[in-house]
């Protein structure tokens, strides 16, 4: 008879921000509208590169954090499945900073380079501007609920987390693939 060892969950870890949330809610939306605001403000300026300086490293460095994002969020999801809750929260705080990586390296990357036509013809064009459109869509829409989910693990309710999460995770996931895929598309076009 052989035994099967099962991995013991772990508790979940104690709160670590006391943030009440009607501060956390304004708190949460005042920096999604800032940041929402920043990107279409900075993406409507150009600002001259220095010279020999390669606009497009940026769009490299996205296309890299977005894949980096990715598989940590299946590498979180697959640690809040296991019930390494600890090492879970130290995945998704990594996503996030990555991402905030991410959104400094985008705005650098329109502010060097502005916009890239897309120079595919027939079906390819038509599937590369939706998704294009359903990127730019879900990115501008999911940061706030991105907060909410990170706010309500941090602050220790989790129930509510996990609800949120199993709506949440599979858009951010969406965004982040989807965005490598945008970036090999249009990367010829550079």
């Amino acid at each position: 008879m052989t035994h099967r060892l099962i991995p013991m969950r772990e508790t979940p870890p104690k709160p670590s921000i006391t943030i009440p949330e009607p501060k956390a809610k304004r708190l949460i939306w005042a920096f999604s509208v800032i940041v929402f605001a920043a990107v279409v403000v900075l993406n409507r300026v150009q600002v001259a590169a220095p010279e020999g300086f390669d606009v497009h490293v940026f769009a490299r460095i996205n296309a890299v954090l977005n894949s980096a994002v990715s598989l940590l969020l299946i590498a979180g999801l697959l640690t809040a499945r296991a019930g390494r809750y600890i090492l879970h929260r130290r995945v998704m705080i990594t996503a996030m900073a990555l991402s905030v990586l991410f959104l400094v390296s985008y705005i650098l990357h329109h502010l060097f380079a502005g916009d890239t036509r897309f120079g595919g013809e027939g079906a390819i064009k038509a599937v590369y501007y939706i998704v294009l459109a359903t990127h730019i869509l879900l990115a501008a829409g999911s940061l706030p609920f991105i907060l909410f989910t990170a706010y309500r693990g941090l602050s220790g309710r989790y129930p509510e987390h996990r609800k949120l999460a199993r709506r949440v995770w599979p858009v951010w996931l969406y965004v982040s693939v989807s965005g490598v895929v945008v970036y090999l598309m249009i990367s010829p076009y550079y």
